[in-house]
Parts: structure tokens; sequence; C-alpha cells
């Protein structure tokens, strides 16, 4: 069975929002176990999911329609001037 990126990338979240939910209901019984689940939760999510999630999305994508330069700056102002104009 092969899992496509997007279950995969729902499968660490929700195991890492489990393993947090998990840490918080043990932290008063036993504080480096919780710690531990709080810590791996945080970590699946941030260094493991966000990245997939980052990658997968921006695959096809031109950076350079992201970026501030000097042709998009113009592009801006044109599309400002439009708008007002119509208006």
């Amino acid at each position: 069975m092969i899992l496509t990126h997007k279950y995969t990338i729902t499968l660490i979240v929700l195991s890492s929002i489990i393993t947090i939910i998990y840490g918080f209901t043990v932290i008063e019984e036993n504080p480096p176990l919780g710690n531990k689940c709080i810590g791996f939760g945080t970590v699946g999510l941030f260094l493991i999911a966000m990245p997939l999630f980052l990658f997968k999305e921006s695959k096809g994508k031109k950076m350079k329609d992201y970026m501030l330069t000097e042709e998009n700056i113009k592009k801006m102002r044109n599309t400002e001037e439009k708008k007002s104009k119509k208006r």
C-alpha cells in the first residue's frame, strides 16, 4: 500500500498532536516522559511535517514570482493604478 504525500503528512501531524496531548496528560505523574512526548511531538510538527508540506505545496512553482524584485514592484504598482482608475 503506497501512501501519498498528503496522507503521510496528515498522519505525521495527527500523531504529533496526539503525542503532545499525551505528554500533557502524563506530565503530572512522570515529568521526564511528559516533557519528552511534548518535545517529540513538537519536533514532528515543525521539523518533519512542516518542511514536507512546504516541499509538497511548492513543487512546480517559480520562486521568482514570490521574490520582491523591481519587475514585481512595477507589476504591483500597475495593478494598483488599474484598480484605482476603475473606481
